[in-house]
């Protein structure tokens, strides 16, 4: 959808090392896990599909295999999904460390219970750390389980792809599923004058500022 200067790049890489956390997902291998999910959208050979698994738990858990052979250089992908991704090899170690995702875990911790505990909060939201802790494959098992399982189509793309909300504010967009899979170059994920994408607002700032350049690519509905 967009490229950047090297600067950016890293500055972003950065700033997903630290947003992310002790969840830090590798952005070359994340890449090739979504092109993945785009050709073989709900066939059995699609990385994390709900059709193929027997509830979110088993889906997660297949992806994270699948994201470890790439992750850790154990598999090579297919030439179609190995290209035009950033990589940043010292980043790319520190996120993945152990040592790393604890530490975040510990601060993690530090924080979320000092904040519970100053604001006097019940009891029961202390169970929802783990969450905080694997926040990022928490985020894709309910895009890829809720955006291929549950709401409306506005495409056929021979495939299970729904848009679950009219104005996805949860997932910043990406639970229009089904409008992606029609038109994955496409920066605003809402295809519908009724559909807002709350991240295409964010793109265009960052291209009006000239931190991306943005492609220009046909696309069509």
């Amino acid at each position: 959808m967009f490229t950047m200067n090297k600067f950016w790049e890293r500055f972003f890489y950065t700033m997903t090392y630290i947003t992310q956390g002790s969840s830090y997902l590798s952005p070359r291998a994340y890449a090739i896990l979504h092109r993945m999910h785009h050709a073989y959208s709900d066939t059995e050979k699609d990385p994390h599909s709900p059709h193929h698994t027997k509830n979110v738990f088993t889906m997660m858990w297949k992806t994270k295999d699948i994201y470890n052979q790439y992750a850790h250089f154990k598999q090579n992908p297919e030439p179609q999904f190995d290209r035009d991704y950033p990589v940043w090899n010292f980043m790319e170690k520190l996120g993945d460390s152990w040592a790393s995702r604890a530490g975040w875990g510990i601060l993690y911790s530090l924080i979320y219970i000092g904040a519970y505990m100053y604001l006097d909060m019940p009891a029961v939201l202390f169970l929802l750390l783990p969450i905080h802790f694997v926040m990022g494959p928490f985020h894709g098992a309910i895009v890829n389980w809720s955006g291929h399982k549950y709401g409306y189509s506005n495409y056929d793309n021979h495939d299970e792809s729904k848009n679950s909300l009219v104005f996805d504010v949860l997932m910043m967009g990406e639970l229009f599923q089904n409008n992606h899979h029609k038109l994955p170059n496409r920066a605003n994920f809402g295809a519908k004058w009724f559909e807002f994408d709350p991240t295409y607002p964010v793109i265009k700032m960052l291209s009006w500022m000239k931190i991306i350049q943005m492609r220009q690519v046909k696309v069509k509905a």
